[in-house]
């Protein structure tokens, strides 16, 4: 008997030689060439009923052990208690055993499961014979490296998981249930690493949780707008599961949690401000253009077009967004044309983005929530950019607040502040719009942000762990749709006299000393060159109103 490494008789230490018959260098071969024959011959596992058994692999088993091996892009949705993660382990066993130099990563939305998965792996290798095993290198708790050079490492997915390795295959296990931000921050890390490789393979698996990065790549990959093959098992496919089992497992849970974890929807709850049956429609679209500062652009100005821009403000502390959202508001039903999503921005630059993105959609209508600093983005876009457009409120005994033009009247401000009475009149606007097709929301942050949109303590917010700061655009705008002085800026002849009335105002208003053009408000903001199809940062912003 060969001595095992670090006392384990089941592992075959570095360096120690096995004599090989001729018929296990038959079964070597086969095995290294049929990663199926190889798990349901030599893979054993731990049953909470029988304890040590063989792997005996079920057919959509095989078929997603098949189509991992054929393919190097790979994302599977399935439902829970399929035996997704022993399956996933077992060809990593596989593809680190009979590949050389290799680098693979196991990543889990926790550090603990993601070990688990190790351990799993690590398992199923002390039950191989010794004659077809690698001698250890290494064999710790997070990593494992073999006598043939490849290496194996576990850990949670994060943007500094991996960052500076170089990975021959990532198995990211339970994706749906990254943190929001995580996943985006690790693809951008990582993604440039694997994409230069030309066998370099990526496994995406998870059960669904809301509209997240999960979601983007399996509808992605669905509709072939990525380079994934999707794999979908329904838990009708686990032998013994059937109607029956259903009924059960519902008493015992909830359908909630029945159409989540097993019937894999993505959206499942039922506490949303959106119905659930409504959010499964809302399909999103790629933006015309995206850049790198949050701007999401899905239709361009049309020059007979009103648009609308509801404003929401953060402190710019990489927590909460500072978001602002417009809408063409020509016709019913109303459309979302471009999106602003940052949470880096401070609040003294913001007012740049407002401007100028206001000035590209024919001098857009901006309604800014001021209940924090948002009155001091007001402020600025008013009183230092001088833009004109910016709605106001006034508050009307117990009417409460009301849009207004301004005008001088006494009592109004710029923007709204949001109270209980506006956020509960915006919520139930919204619903309605929505579910009633009257307002095409295409973007996928505003869906994702609506699936987490949920009730709680008598309003609705985002769930734990989400943001809801392109929603509350949206209900700022919903609420904006029921005033009367909304209806009247779309009446083209109402808008034009207002507008005469508001040039006057402003030229009764003007000091004799004439104007001093500092440039101040068009430098740093974003320009559409040519015919308004690409976006770009303007280092020297070019007036062309």
């Amino acid at each position: 008997m060969t001595e095992g490494y670090l006392g384990n008789q089941n592992l075959k230490p570095a360096g120690v030689e096995v004599p090989f018959s001729e018929e296990d260098v038959k079964e070597y071969v086969k095995c290294s060439q049929d990663p199926v024959y190889f798990v349901r011959k030599y893979i054993k596992i731990v049953s909470l009923d029988e304890g040590l058994i063989p792997f005996d692999l079920y057919d959509y088993q095989e078929d997603i052990i098949e189509t991992v091996h054929a393919n190097r892009f790979v994302i599977a949705k399935l439902p829970r208690q399929t035996g997704k993660s022993t399956t996933m382990v077992s060809y990593l066993l596989h593809y680190i055993l009979f590949n050389q130099d290799v680098n693979v990563a196991i990543l889990a939305n926790k550090l603990a499961t993601a070990r688990e998965l190790l351990h799993r792996l690590k398992l199923a290798y002390e039950y191989l014979p010794k004659w077809m095993q690698q001698g250890i290198v290494e064999w710790n708790k997070g990593s494992i490296e073999l006598e043939n050079g490849s290496k194996i490492l576990a850990s949670a997915t994060s943007s500094s998981a991996v960052r500076g390795g170089s990975f021959n295959m990532i198995f990211l296990d339970e994706f749906a249930y990254v943190p929001p931000g995580v996943a985006e921050e690790f693809f951008s890390s990582v993604y440039p690493t694997i994409s230069s490789g030309k066998t370099t393979k990526v496994l995406i698996v998870s059960t669904p949780k809301g509209l997240n990065m999960f979601y983007r790549f399996w509808v992605d990959a669905q509709e072939g707008r990525n380079q994934y093959v999707p794999i979908d098992v329904h838990w009708s496919q686990v032998p013994g599961r059937d109607d029956k089992w259903k009924q059960q497992t519902i008493a015992n849970t909830s359908e909630e949690q029945f159409q989540t974890e097993f019937e894999c929807d993505f959206v499942g709850s039922s506490a949303t401000l959106i119905s659930s049956h409504k959010l499964k429609t809302l399909a999103y679209k790629k933006p015309l253009f995206k850049n790198d500062e949050g701007l999401a652009v899905y239709e361009k100005p049309q020059k007979d077009k009103t648009y609308a821009m509801c404003v929401d403000t953060s402190r710019g502390q990489g927590k909460d967004y500072s978001a602002f959202i417009i809408v063409d508001v020509t016709t019913v039903p109303y459309k979302l044309v471009a999106v602003y999503r940052n949470n880096t921005i401070p609040p003294m630059l913001y007012p740049n983005a407002i401007r100028a993105a206001g000035k590209q959609y024919n001098n857009a209508h901006v309604l800014i929530e001021i209940n924090d600093i948002g009155g001091q983005v007001a402020d600025i876009l008013h009183n230092d950019l001088e833009y004109d457009n910016i709605l106001q409120v006034s508050v009307k005994g117990r009417k409460g607040q009301v849009l207004d033009g301004g005008f001088g009247k006494g009592g109004s401000q710029l923007g709204i502040r949001t109270t209980s009475v506006t956020k509960r009149l915006g919520c139930s606007i919204l619903k309605s719009l929505i579910e009633e097709d009257k307002f095409i929301v295409e973007d996928i942050d505003a869906v994702n942000e609506l699936t987490s949109f949920i009730s709680k303590r008598n309003s609705y917010e985002a769930d734990d762990g989400h943001h809801d700061d392109v929603a509350m655009s949206m209900v700022m705008f919903s609420w904006m749709t029921t005033q009367p002085y909304f209806k009247e800026l779309l009446d083209s002849d109402i808008r034009d006299a207002m507008y005469g009335d508001k040039m006057k105002q402003v030229e009764e208003e003007m000091t004799p000393f004439g104007f001093i053009d500092d440039g101040v408000g068009d430098i740093g903001g974003y320009e559409i060159d040519g015919d308004g199809t690409v976006w770009r940062q303007a280092d020297d912003w070019i007036r062309r109103d």
